[in-house]
């Protein structure tokens, strides 16, 4: 199926992976030679040599492009995202990092992005989680999120103390170093790391993961992801815990305040090319390609 077409084409990236000099530039020759009209972000690649119409700030791009091409890891499409949500731009991901269940492009297969860019694609909505610190009734900060919402101890060796209710239900309070709150695009990270289950990114869902919970009996839960999480740290809390989306900067939360988690209204536009295939990524980035062994041996 061909979907629309995109001609004119921004490249995002950070400069710590390795070799991403190399891809920024094979790149950028690879499209201007092809005559798709092709920019940098500002701060993107600062070494090659450019026109003043080749850089765009961040907050302009979508005057500029109608996709985004993010080279590095997931990390940097992480940061991408924000823009491209912001921006209602799609983004596809060529990777230069490690694991890369975002970014499924390799350097090597720009034949790839030319069929994406022509219509041949498959496309993804990918939600995201909003939280934001409340006391009684006023919002201190805002904190966005593609792969999870945390809450930890911060520094210190230091068990939080927290309720957890749902949708105005209590569910539970709890003693534990911290809890994840995940989208499926999350399960296979931090929490997944945390001992959280892969879920599958076609489900509305979200997965809140206790981090080393002080009672054994405090399990990972999935709840439909259109459900009002609230988190609230009680005023006797002995420590100021933090809270942290994708892994950006930590925001503390005093006793007393309250976390509250909700879907974001904005989605992602991820593009895969066509032959993407989500458990093959699953088999090759979590090492599940060895042969079946018999149970008899």
């Amino acid at each position: 199926m061909t979907e629309k077409t995109f001609n004119r084409v921004a490249i995002i990236g950070r400069q710590r992976q390795e070799n991403s000099k190399e891809t920024f530039k094979a790149l950028y020759e690879y499209l201007k030679t092809r005559g798709y009209k092709t920019v940098f972000e500002r701060e993107t690649a600062p070494e090659l040599s450019l026109n003043a119409d080749e850089r765009i700030s961040q907050d302009r791009l979508a005057e500029a492009c109608d996709i985004l091409l993010v080279v590095g890891g997931d990390g940097s499409l992480l940061h991408a995202a924000r823009v491209a949500i912001d921006q209602s731009l799609p983004v596809a991901g060529v990777n230069r990092g490690r694991l890369g269940f975002l970014t499924d492009i390799y350097p090597h297969q720009f034949a790839k992005i030319e069929q994406l860019l022509n219509g041949q694609y498959h496309e993804e909505q990918r939600f995201l989680l909003n939280g934001y610190i409340q006391r009684q009734a006023q919002v201190t900060v805002a904190i966005p999120a593609l792969n999870e919402i945390v809450l930890s101890a911060g520094n210190i060796a230091h068990m939080v103390e927290f309720s957890i209710a749902v949708n105005g239900q209590s569910v539970c309070e709890m003693r534990a170093d911290g809890l994840i709150v995940a989208t499926p695009t999350g399960s296979t990270a931090y929490a997944l790391s945390g001992g959280g289950p892969i879920l599958h990114p076609g489900l509305h869902a979200v997965v809140l993961v206790p981090m080393f919970p002080h009672t054994l009996s405090n399990r990972p839960i999935v709840l439909d992801a259109d459900s009002r999480i609230s988190i609230c740290i009680p005023e006797n809390n002995e420590a100021i815990p933090y809270i942290s989306g994708d892994g950006q900067k930590r925001v503390p939360i005093s006793p007393g305040e309250t976390l509250i988690i909700e879907k974001k209204s904005q989605t992602l536009r991820l593009i895969h090319p066509l032959d993407y295939n989500y458990f093959e990524t699953l088999r090759s980035k979590l090492g599940w390609q060895g042969s079946a062994v018999p149970l008899n041996k």
